[in-house]
């Protein structure tokens, strides 16, 4: 649709007023948005930075510095909080939790309109008269939503419903202009599906080493307006967010511990990256988590008589809404955990209502009371047509899916040698940038090798330290700070992938040194960002950088040198203390600012002067 200009919305919006009479006029489309569902990040998280002006400072504090803020609060007011392993678990109380995951879908049109689903664009630039609910404007299921929504749904193990239907939950906020949400309430499009969690995933202890989250259902929904709020009780609000096509996750209440509830929205939110279905993480507020958290006695059933997902014997559940961070899930369910407790112990009766939660609080809020099916007054969309779903079209999203990160993190461990923790990063990182850079360095070292076979997992580990590790440390006034390297999603990166395993191979067979091979990184770094064309063996040569080993009398005087100048460390090692050799050595491989020492011939070499040294004395 075209632009509306702000004015003319905001008459409508606040005033009822319409630019013209009678019948509303057609605006013109704009041109077709080009996009390609595989590659295209539809989502930016860059927003321009723009003065507030005098009349709105700036507010914004980093999460991170808030979160110290309220630990430094706690710990002066000696309110400091219990152990994470402490606060998973409870004897006399058993804790179950639900989870709503709310994600918005990499899509290149609302969910209803033509209009883009850029979120980051100056305010109210991409409506459509069907987002702001404009008398007479239709609603028109964008299809090519469906294709993100049906690879999420595949990767939780879903079944896909071959007919889902379109319902209205009807409720008045400001940021809601038709006075209802579209969503698929009683015939979604996928239906139990499950998510499986494992013990590097961060799940509680006391889960073992995985546990399955049933998943009852995921449904397609409308998001709101983004409300931008003033000083002044001033509400500001944009309908660039409104109609954006998103999925709610719906899970069985079958968590009972705070950080296998954190897990889950984590693993989801990479799985929903990995198949380009959800591109915007929390950090970003692609994805947001409701939590419907209640406890129940594990010694008494009378008072857990609430059922839900044909989960028996539950307690009352309250919902907290609104969490956009792992840590915030966590937190906020423990904190809702111990109200409950504390209420039941002394008495009184939990409430179904809504609760609100803060970064850093130590007790929810209550919102309001909860609402339920008859509040909400659903009934079916009228003016949409149900969604049929060809198997043909599910057939081929499964077969082109690609490898999913629990596939690939065992990859990496079992054929490349990785440490879990380091494949997880691998595959997280650069949007699964990193884990392709480094499959094409290893290809590349593997081209240079003059064995006829190598040992893969070796080579795995010592190309994913410097993968990981050496490059994750460079810096460069140049370099950008969210994302330094440059890394793509494709693995392209500023130092080529054949540059890097070039200069291993050279540390690898004795040609360099370890901290040559830093050095000569830390040259093509700032070579890639500048745009120069270098390669590892250029600058070792123009720089004359190549290993040259020690002799017998250079690792002679240096050790003679160390001794010297720590003669209370050698009288000591003459007393009875061997275990001292070993600083000596240290302080031996030090002393050579090329770092051409070897250790176990330094160690030979102090070991003998000191023999020496002990001959002489006696």
């Amino acid at each position: 649709m075209a632009r509306i200009p702000p004015s003319v919305l905001r008459r409508y919006l606040f005033g009822g007023h319409l630019p013209t009479g009678g019948c509303l006029r057609p605006l013109r489309h704009c041109r077709p948005t080009a996009y390609s569902l595989s590659a295209k990040r539809y989502h930016g998280t860059q927003v321009s930075n723009t003065s507030a002006g005098p009349g709105f400072p700036e507010t914004t504090i980093p999460f991170r510095k808030q979160l110290k803020d309220e630990a430094k609060k706690r710990k002066a007011e000696g309110t400091g909080k219990k152990s994470k392993q402490d606060n998973q678990k409870l004897d006399d109380w058993e804790l179950t939790v639900g989870i709503e995951i709310h994600a918005q879908l990499n899509t290149a049109r609302k969910l209803f309109s033509a209009a883009a689903s850029s979120i980051n664009d100056t305010p109210n630039t991409h409506v459509a008269l069907f987002d702001v609910a404009m008398p007479g404007s239709q609603p028109t299921f964008q299809k090519e939503t469906l294709i993100p929504a049906l690879r999420a749904a595949l990767a939780l193990n879903c079944e896909i419903q071959k007919t889902s239907r379109f319902d209205r939950k009807h409720y008045f906020h400001w940021d809601q202009p038709a006075g209802y949400q579209i969503t698929q309430y009683y015939e979604p499009f996928a239906r139990d599906g499950y998510i499986t969690l494992y013990a590097h995933d961060g799940i509680a202890a006391e889960d073992g080493e995985e546990v399955r989250i049933g998943i009852k259902q995921i449904q397609m929904e409308q998001d709101t307006a983004k409300t931008i709020s003033q000083p002044g009780d001033i509400h500001l609000l944009d309908f660039n967010r409104v109609g954006l096509p998103l999925i709610e996750i719906i899970t069985l209440p079958q968590i009972h511990h705070p950080s296998t509830a954190a897990a889950l929205v984590r693993k989801v939110q990479i799985l929903l990256n990995a198949v380009d279905a959800c591109v915007l993480g929390m950090q970003s507020g692609g994805l947001r988590a409701d939590v419907n958290v209640s406890v129940r006695r594990r010694d008494s059933t009378s008072s857990s008589t609430h059922s839900y997902g044909g989960i028996q014997g539950l307690g009352q559940r309250t919902e907290i809404k609104n969490l956009s961070s792992f840590k915030a899930v966590e937190d906020a369910i423990i904190a809702e955990r111990d109200r409950q407790i504390s209420v039941l112990e002394s008495g009184g009766v939990i409430e179904g209502e809504t609760r609100g939660w803060t970064i850093g609080s130590s007790e929810t809020k209550r919102l309001r009371g909860k609402e339920g099916e008859v509040d909400y007054r659903y009934m079916p969309d009228p003016d949409l047509a149900p969604v049929v779903i060809g198997e043909d079209l599910i057939e081929h999203l499964r077969s082109t899916m690609g490898v999913l990160p629990d596939e690939e993190i065992l990859g990496l461990t079992n054929e490349y040698g990785l440490t879990t923790k380091d494949a997880m990063s691998l595959v997280s990182l650069n949007e699964g940038g990193r884990v392709e850079y480094f499959m094409n360095v290893v290809d590349e070292y593997l081209l240079t090798s003059a064995e006829a076979e190598e040992d893969l997992k070796a080579v795995g580990r010592l190309i994913g330290n410097w993968v990981l590790h050496e490059m994750g440390g460079l810096t460069h006034d140049l370099a950008d700070e969210e994302n330094p390297l440059n890394m793509t999603p494709e693995g392209d990166c500023v130092i080529p992938a054949k540059q890097l395993a070039e200069l291993v191979r050279f540390l690898s067979s004795e040609k360099i040194t370890g901290r040559t091979a830093k050095k000569v990184l830390s040259q093509l770094f700032a070579a890639g960002l500048t745009g120069k064309e270098e390669t590892a063996e250029g600058i070792i040569e123009r720089e004359g950088l190549w290993f040259t080993p020690l002799s017998e009398a250079e690792y002679a005087q240096l050790a003679t040198d160390v001794l010297g100048g720590n003669t209370k460390v050698v009288e000591e090692i003459l007393a009875g203390k061997a275990g001292k050799i070993n600083f000596l050595v240290g302080q031996v491989m030090r002393a050579d600012q090329d770092g051409r020492v070897d250790a176990t011939k330094a160690r030979v070499v102090v070991v003998k002067l000191i023999e020496e040294q002990r001959r002489s004395a006696a």
